[in-house]
């Protein structure tokens, strides 16, 4: 199946008219996250692109309108357009936003390189799941099928007992950006057992989210399935853990895959002050 642009491309477009002033284009552009806007024309067609840095070498035109200074024309995608090609295009040409246009040329849309990304990690997750299935299918010899949606984060019952501080910020960020990797939970009854994404169900919790999007496993004989103690929930109780609530967040120590970076950075630096100590 070809994933299209419309499947990831952001709807509510931030943008700016080309009457607008380079003064109102600075300003809106300084309080956004953006690195540049789109631009269009009084009917809503696209017309150019402005970029933060354009906008810094007529900072001093402050009254001028974008008309004047912007480029006519910039690349474009349309929503039919297949993902991967619009990842080419923003690759080869170093676009951080891609404007997409509908058949009359008008502005309907726009693609990041934050959304190829989030495309990337949910159509890997997929696969996570279709390998546990199959881990559980052969470890009790029963038929489990897959299927994503919402899973309440208050019921979810956990397999990990200890988090990551500095982790935890991240997944804050991929949640809020809209790009954070569906979780992997094996429903049995009424539980609902977290497999992967403790950091994500945890900071989701933090950020006052009720669910969250997940791969969720089902056994096809849920009778069957209801007799046998899987390894996740063993685990779960061994260690004590009945909600979200009982994951311990060790906010003293780095998450290892931090702290390995920090260590190569520190190599890195001082590796540089002997180069420069040495030098003639």
């Amino acid at each position: 199946m070809i994933v299209r642009v419309q499947d990831y491309m952001v709807l509510e477009v931030e943008h700016l008219r080309e009457s607008a002033t380079i003064g109102e284009a600075i300003d809106r552009l300084s309080k956004s996250r953006h690195h540049g806007l789109p631009v269009t024309d009084a009917s809503g067609r696209l017309v150019g692109f402005v970029s933060a840095k354009e906008l810094l070498r007529h900072s001093g035109e402050r009254a001028t309108p974008l008309r004047e200074i912007i480029r006519p024309g910039t690349y474009t995608a349309t929503p039919e357009t297949a993902l991967d090609d619009a990842a080419r295009i923003m690759f080869r040409y170093g676009l951080r936003d891609l404007p997409i246009i509908d058949g009359n040329g008008r502005l309907c849309g726009i693609l990041s390189n934050l959304d190829i990304v989030r495309s990337h990690f949910e159509r890997a997750s997929p696969a996570k799941a279709d390998t546990l299935k199959h881990l559980l299918s052969e470890r009790y010899a029963l038929p489990f099928s897959f299927h994503r949606g919402l899973v309440p984060i208050e019921k979810l019952t956990p397999t990990q007992w200890k988090v990551f501080e500095d982790e935890l910020e991240g997944r804050r960020y991929e949640l809020e950006r809209g790009f954070a990797e569906p979780v992997l939970v094996v429903q049995k009854g009424d539980a609902w057992i977290l497999v992967d994404g403790h950091h994500r169900a945890l900071a989701a919790r933090e950020m006052g989210l009720p669910q969250l999007q997940a791969f969720v496993l089902t056994c096809d004989r849920p009778e069957a399935f209801a007799q046998v103690e899987t390894g996740f929930e063993r685990l779960a109780r061994e260690h004590h853990l009945a909600t979200i609530e009982d994951i311990e967040i060790d906010r003293s120590a780095h998450h290892p895959l931090i702290e390995v970076t920090t260590q190569l950075l520190r190599r890195f630096e001082a590796g540089a002050a002997r180069d420069v100590s040495s030098a003639p």
